[in-house]
């Protein structure tokens, strides 16, 4: 098991180009979450670990039902890191390789959770740089999303 900062770093479950994401255990309240590990390359360079924690902690300022909730952002022993909710289902892109064309309704019920939570954000004055299928994650029923990502 490794540690960043409190965190224990359980399993890796997903890797994006600039970012890695970990399983966690957060032992002070034994919270089982994601934690978002900025790659190797990026964190010698400060300009890049600086951007990634800028943007999560403009992130972490939203609390929305359809936007990924962020519990805690920092550095640990050189570790840039995002501490999250962790999401059960699967990436938009993912079911659209998967299952092709949506219907029409499950497209309205996603694209209107879409909507409202960009709305939210930039009323909030925060602009997802990133929207795509890989961002959007849906849950087990199929239809409610979260958005991951603000980079």
């Amino acid at each position: 098991m490794r540690l960043i900062g409190r965190y224990e770093l359980r399993e890796r479950i997903g890797e994006g180009a600039m970012a890695e994401v970990w399983r966690a255990h957060d032992p002070s309240i034994d919270r089982v979450l994601a934690i978002k590990l900025l790659k190797q390359e990026y964190r010698r360079n400060p300009e890049y670990a600086m951007r990634f924690l800028r943007e999560a902690k403009a992130a972490g300022a939203l609390a929305h039902p359809s936007i990924v909730t962020i519990y805690d952002v920092g550095e640990a022993d050189g570790y840039p890191y995002i501490a999250m909710e962790l999401l059960e289902g699967e990436s938009l892109d993912q079911v659209l390789a998967r299952e092709g064309q949506l219907s029409g309704d499950r497209v309205l019920a996603i694209g209107g959770q879409l909507a409202a939570a960009l709305s939210y954000a930039h009323l909030s004055g925060v602009v997802h740089r990133d929207i795509k299928p890989a961002n959007i994650m849906l849950g087990r029923d199929g239809t409610s999303i979260k958005i991951l990502d603000f980079g």
